[in-house]
């Protein structure tokens, strides 16, 4: 707790979430049922955004020894994330997405507008959550750079169990398991990306799977 109430790390924390906060203002005001008013999403983003952020701020650098951002990557780990990027883009595009378009629609976007807005706060939001204050908070538990990033990919999956249980329909037992399984193996490679390019890598391999939608207004000109 000492960490987290250090000034550097709540002056960083508080304007990530405040960068954070305004980056998914545009999910919030497309969300046509949501259960409150937008500024008051937006508050609780920024708040619970500052708890998140300070996760990383604190702890990360101190137990792994590399930034939080690294704006210059290793050029074989950023080739590495680009070529795995465009890899899976490619294949949920052929395979997955076919399959779950009709069951997740929110998770497919019709237009610019709601792929632009859905990108922000997948990037704001979603890698904040699942990977990076998820991942320095274990390792500071932890204390075990591996341990914590297999439990993060479980803690990803888990996630994904709980909205795919959610659906009000179905899926087939092996869509479940591939599901499932990708998920682990995009958390540990989403940690390793973290651990050896930053937040920054992270983004680009998130940006690069997201592109994919791309092709999906393609096909239907």
């Amino acid at each position: 707790m000492r960490d987290l109430l250090q000034p550097r790390v709540l002056n960083q924390a508080s304007v990530a979430a405040l960068v954070s906060a305004l980056a998914c203002y545009p999910r919030m005001s497309l969300w046509l049922n949501r259960p409150a008013p937008v500024w008051y999403l937006e508050a609780t983003l920024f708040l619970c955004g500052i708890v998140m952020w300070g996760f990383v701020f604190a702890w990360h650098t101190p137990y792994t020894h590399r930034p939080v951002f690294i704006f210059k990557p290793e050029p074989g780990v950023f080739i590495a994330a680009t070529l795995l990027g465009i890899v899976a883009a490619g294949a949920c595009h052929l395979w997955l997405d076919p399959l779950l378009r009709s069951k997740w629609p929110e998770e497919y976007p019709a237009d610019l507008e709601h792929w632009f807005a859905l990108m922000l706060f997948s990037l704001a939001l979603n890698q904040l959550f699942v990977v990076f204050a998820a991942f320095d908070w274990l390792i500071r538990l932890l204390k075990h750079r591996w341990l914590a990033a297999g439990l993060t990919a479980l803690f990803g999956a888990g996630l994904l169990a709980m909205k795919i249980h959610s659906l009000a329909t179905p899926i087939s037992p092996p869509l479940w398991t591939v599901l499932l399984a990708g998920r682990i193996i995009a958390g540990l490679l989403a940690v390793w990306f973290y651990l050896r390019g930053g937040v920054t890598l992270v983004w680009w391999w998130t940006f690069l799977l997201g592109t994919r939608h791309f092709l999906d207004w393609t096909g239907h000109a």
